[in-house]
């Protein structure tokens, strides 16, 4: 196929797809699915090899956000019956986190709800970075707190943060009907003012919110432009008690090729399955692994995923390798660039964030990427059913993938990792 011909020659030369060629993949038939996942792979092994980062959630605070974000269990208003508590202190954290890193994690993501931090919660979570960092020699913390104030960055990276999360979710043009309580400029600043602190950026989208493909393309060559080091993708999770509980748009076919457009257009970064990977790819999941280098371990922010030794099995049986915590995530030349602009992950293979030099040859404000937490998107397949009927038998046959979670980070119940 000459289309995914040419898509693997530039993404193994680092070159931007053209719109239509990213459009292109999205449009792609089921019969043609197996060759757009196995041109995605080729792209992905010679930047990542066959290694899988795995990342581990660590949820502060929970529940009661003051945003309107139409997709997040823990919006003003929200009905859904998720966990509320306020924040964890730094030795509680530092133990939740140990969970995840005693599974094989290498970074672990703070996240707060709310709009963004006061600069009090600042150095409560840098106390929380602290804390964990002398009982796990090597991780890598990123924050993912909401919309950033001048200075704040520069004081997480000083408390030792490596990167931060905030996502766009969806593209500028449809932001205003997802989200009212701030813009799309004002996520694209705090993801500016993360990277000018030389923090690793962290910023993704959300599939599943009814979206065009359009849209899907317009954000995720924004997320190229701002030059996001990580891209999670998240699915949407329809939880009930949200604007959006009755969006199911989502098949694991489409999922697989929104995953591999990303991957095309974004080569050279650490592509996430984020949250929502079990409730709309399934049986589907180690096919992913061929696109995406990156998963979450275990529980998600505010609902669950399946277990943590379910995933490690799932990457050993898929033929891939979980990525140590002395191997460098990014390329060779992300990770200098980074290390030149004063940043701590990807910088050396001790900061456990990158790709080391012999692979290159050889080939967090939003809490979307807790699947749940917060973070929009979505799309519907290229010729659906009657919307009536395509969403009676979807909410009918997948309401029940969609667990709360009742476990982990302020419970008395070990975590799922």
């Amino acid at each position: 196929m000459d289309l995914l011909n040419t898509l693997v020659e530039k993404g193994l030369r680092r070159e931007l797809p053209t719109r239509e060629e990213a459009l292109a993949v999205l449009a792609t038939s089921d019969d043609e699915l197996l060759d757009v996942v196995a041109a995605a792979g080729k792209v992905r092994r010679q930047w990542f090899g066959r290694r899988v980062k795995l990342n581990y959630l660590v949820n502060l605070k929970s529940g009661l956000c003051p945003e309107d974000c139409s997709y997040c269990s823990q919006r003003l208003g929200s009905k859904a019956e998720i966990l509320k508590y306020t924040w964890l202190k730094p030795d509680e954290a530092s133990q939740a986190a140990a969970a995840g890193v005693a599974g094989g994690a290498k970074r672990v993501c703070l996240v707060a709800s709310g709009r963004g931090p006061t600069d009090r919660d600042v150095e409560r979570v840098g106390r929380t970075i602290e804390a964990i960092k002398e009982q796990n020699e090597g991780i890598e913390v990123c924050a993912c707190l909401g919309l950033l104030s001048d200075g704040q960055a520069e004081r997480l990276r000083d408390a030792g943060a490596d990167a931060y999360n905030h996502n766009l979710n969806t593209s500028e043009a449809t932001y205003e009907g997802i989200t009212k309580t701030h813009t799309y400029a004002d996520r694209v600043d705090t993801v500016q003012k993360a990277h000018a602190a030389g923090l690793s950026a962290c910023s993704g989208l959300i599939a599943g919110m009814g979206e065009t493909d359009e849209d899907l393309v317009d954000v995720v060559y924004a997320l190229r432009e701002l030059d996001s080091d990580s891209v999670p993708v998240n699915f949407l999770i329809p939880f009930e008690g949200t604007p959006l509980a009755k969006e199911w748009n989502l098949t694991p076919q489409r999922c697989l090729r929104i995953l591999a457009m990303v991957r095309f257009v974004c080569p050279d970064v650490e592509v996430r399955i984020a949250g929502g990977r079990e409730v709309h790819l399934r049986s589907m999941q180690p096919l992913a692994l061929n696109i995406a280098n990156s998963i979450f371990l275990g529980d998600y922010l505010t609902s669950e995923g399946q277990a943590g030794q379910a995933d490690l099995d799932m990457i050993a049986d898929a033929g891939f390798e979980v990525e140590g915590a002395g191997t460098t995530t990014l390329p060779k030349h992300r990770a200098d660039a980074l290390a030149a602009a004063g940043g701590g992950c990807g910088s050396q293979a001790s900061a456990g964030c990158g790709t080391d030099a012999s692979a290159e040859g050889a080939g967090c404000g939003s809490h979307a990427e807790a699947g749940g937490g917060c973070g929009p998107c979505g799309g519907h397949a290229p010729a659906p059913e009657p919307v009536e009927t395509a969403e009676a038998a979807a909410n009918q046959a997948r309401t029940d993938l969609v667990a709360v979670r009742r476990r982990g980070a302020g419970t008395d119940l070990a975590p799922n990792a």
